[in-house]
């Protein structure tokens, strides 16, 4: 019979072990998948602060550990199709595996706008530009 600290380290080791990895190469349809049944995965923790920030993580320019997506610092966003994007994350419209800018393309000369939501699987690469 297993000691109930023996279950609780089993259990931290599965969710940092295999579920954390996987959000971060799952695609946008399975992350949306988990996401429904999240509290049976994961438990009862907000998958804002676990799911989508762990997915997030694949882009580590983009995330801040505690606190998710980063508004705080400009960033290019370089897509599949070749496009590239300049701007600054806007969290609260970046919801359920997309993500939200305001900027532009970089080929862009107007005003910044709210540009995207891009899914997860459209990013390549996010470099931060700028950092305070």
């Amino acid at each position: 019979m297993q000691l109930f600290e023996e279950i609780v380290t089993s259990r931290k080791n599965w969710l940092n072990d295999a579920l954390r990895p996987w959000c971060g190469q799952a695609s946008r349809k399975e992350l949306l998948k988990a996401e429904a049944e999240w509290v049976d995965l994961a438990g009862k923790v907000d998958p804002e602060k676990t799911l989508w920030l762990w997915a997030w993580s694949r882009f580590p320019e983009l995330v801040h550990e505690s606190l998710g997506i980063e508004e705080t610092s400009e960033v290019e966003v370089r897509l599949q199709d070749g496009r590239i994007f300049i701007g600054f994350p806007n969290s609260r419209n970046s919801q359920h595996g997309e993500l939200a800018l305001l900027g532009g393309e970089i080929s862009h000369d107007g005003p910044p706008a709210e540009v995207g939501p891009f899914s997860i699987d459209q990013i390549v690469a996010v470099r931060r530009l700028f950092s305070f």
